[in-house]
């Protein structure tokens, strides 16, 4: 019994080892609180492994930093240069706080085990370095004041890429649809939005296999959509309001039968919608005003009945509104076909 008991007592003595704060991460940990401003993070215990925030491995390396900002704790400094000794970071969560800095490439040079970055919601700038580690499978940069041109060779580490996101930053130039060319086919979301990304989208996007959602509002796009994007057969939602994209919405968009979400308003789409359009039964959002679409709704239209807004006004769109049982559209909420130069009874 005497010697089960010591057993015990030296094998949790081992686990307790294990899991003690390595000293040169304790460090870095201690840089990275010095270099804020505010507020002083409570961290004042010896073992840096149980300090908020902080998640080691069985060696005592730090794997997750998770400070994003809560109630009446918004932190406020700059991080990098510390941070870059957590050597074996997985997992990186500084979200909706106040710090700044730029992203350099010893960043991911250093950090190449990082799975989960998110930076989201802080005054972070500069430009992005030219390649995430391959590891990489969420990437949350969105509503900083990161600009510049997302590096061609960026993706092409990222054969674990699932999320991407760059909402609302200054990023220009094109929008990197190569990355399912070159990189990751696993990635499921892409957010470009609120940017000034200008030019075409470029092909690519029909390579993303398993793309759900899709987000480009709010940019200078032009051009026609690619036609390799009705091949990206689980898309749930397209959102690109607010460019100047050009061009008939193809055809072929009713490939994408998992579509629930359909956001092209504000753009300069022409051509009539497509016949079949009811084939996308799963559609509850269909928002295309203020393009250039011309001719009568087709009959199809009144399949998609799990639509709750529909909105097409501002077109050229004509015909009798009475031919069309809107009956059939239990769950709509919002209908706006208005400025356009429809004829028949306005349906209830």
């Amino acid at each position: 019994m005497a010697h089960g008991l010591l057993f015990i007592l030296l094998f949790s003595s081992i686990l307790s080892t294990n899991h003690a704060c390595n000293q040169s991460q304790s460090s870095s940990l201690l840089s990275f609180a010095l270099s804020l401003s505010s507020p002083s993070l409570n961290w004042t215990s010896i073992d840096c492994c149980h300090w908020e925030g902080i998640t080691c491995d069985l060696d005592g390396w730090v794997t997750h930093l998770d400070l994003p900002s809560r109630s009446g704790f918004n932190l406020k400094g700059g991080v990098f240069p510390s941070i870059e000794n957590l050597t074996h970071l997985t997992y990186l969560n500084l979200s909706h706080n106040s710090l700044f800095g730029s992203l350099e490439s010893s960043f991911f040079v250093s950090l190449n085990r990082l799975e989960i970055l998110d930076l989201s919601s802080n005054p972070f700038f500069g430009e992005l370095p030219s390649f995430i580690p391959s590891n990489t499978r969420m990437v949350n940069l969105s509503n900083n004041h990161f600009h510049g041109a997302i590096p061609s060779p960026f993706f092409r580490r990222a054969r674990n890429l699932t999320s991407f996101s760059v909402r609302n930053n200054t990023f220009s130039g094109s929008i990197p649809s190569s990355i399912c060319l070159h990189s990751s086919p696993l990635i499921r979301l892409l957010d470009f939005s609120f940017n000034e990304f200008s030019s075409n989208i470029s092909a690519g996007l029909g390579k993303c296999a398993k793309l759900q959602v899709f987000r480009a509002g709010y940019n200078n796009l032009s051009g026609s959509l690619p036609e390799d994007i009705y091949n990206a057969t689980q898309l749930e939602e397209i959102t690109l309001p607010s460019n100047a994209i050009r061009g008939d919405i193809k055809e072929e968009i009713v490939n994408l039968t998992n579509l629930t979400i359909l956001d092209l308003y504000l753009n300069q789409f022409s051509g009539m919608l497509p016949m079949n359009i009811g084939k996308l039964s799963k559609l509850k959002f269909m928002l295309l005003h203020s393009n250039n679409l011309k001719g009568s709704l087709p009959p199809s239209l009144v399949n998609c009945t799990n639509l709750e807004q529909l909105n097409l006004g501002s077109n050229n769109l004509e015909g009798n509104l009475s031919m069309l049982d809107f009956s059939k559209l239990s769950r709509l909420s919002k209908l706006d076909v208005v400025s356009n130069h429809f004829t028949g009874v306005f349906p209830n």
